[in-house]
């Protein structure tokens, strides 16, 4: 366990050295599983009761619809955090699944125990404390990305404001896509063969220029 903390970049450990990274688990107490890829780690209205840190793999954060069409809302990936926006409501009920995408391998740890202080007052949990609370704001502006993407009213407007999203937080014109083609479909609310007709448009149109993942905007 000591070589996978040591591994670990969460940012949910910022600021903490790594004798403190250790002693959070002997305080706050934890466990790990590992998933493959497609088995679901929480399903929609499951109570959620412990955040999951990534230690490897991904996991997608799925919203399904009463006739079974699926909605990529946001992709976890190594590091990254789950599961804390639903723990911290005081109704912990999940409305989305959380589905594994690449194998994982996940540490979990009890909400409760991460936002409270305990009885021997760890110097380590107000800088616990003030990371979930960065964690879960950040979380929040991807969303808001996400709505600001999906509210334009054509695919080709969808595509083109993600694409700008990913070209400003990438700092380059050239840049590659993290999501392959399914799975950027779904983050866009839209079919995987209209998504595809359009990206060949548009390169044709002289708007972009790609190849695989690897996209330029002209």
């Amino acid at each position: 366990m000591k070589n996978l903390l040591d591994k670990v970049q969460s940012p949910l450990f910022d600021g903490l050295s790594p004798q403190d990274r250790h002693a959070i688990l002997g305080c706050v107490g934890y466990h790990i599983s590992s998933y493959k890829k497609g088995q679901t780690v929480v399903f929609e209205e499951d109570h959620v009761r412990h955040i999951g840190i990534l230690l490897s793999g991904c996991v997608d954060m799925i919203k399904e619809d009463i006739w079974g069409n699926k909605t990529l809302l946001l992709r976890v990936r190594k590091d990254g955090l789950f599961g804390e926006s639903f723990a911290c409501c005081e109704d912990n009920t999940s409305i989305v699944s959380f589905v594994v995408s690449q194998d994982a391998q996940i540490i979990f740890m009890p909400f409760d125990r991460v936002m409270r202080s305990c009885s021997m007052s760890c110097s380590f949990h107000h800088q616990l404390l003030e990371n979930m609370v960065k964690i879960i704001a950040s979380k929040n502006r991807d969303l808001m990305r996400k709505i600001e993407v999906v509210s334009k009213k054509t695919l080709r407007e969808k595509i083109l404001a993600y694409l700008s999203l990913q070209a400003q937080a990438q700092g380059s014109q050239a840049f590659e896509v993290p999501l392959g083609r399914v799975e950027w479909a779904e983050y866009l609310c839209a079919n995987r063969s209209a998504l595809t007709r359009e990206l060949a448009k548009m390169q044709e149109e002289g708007l972009i220029r790609y190849q695989q993942n690897f996209f330029e905007i002209l």
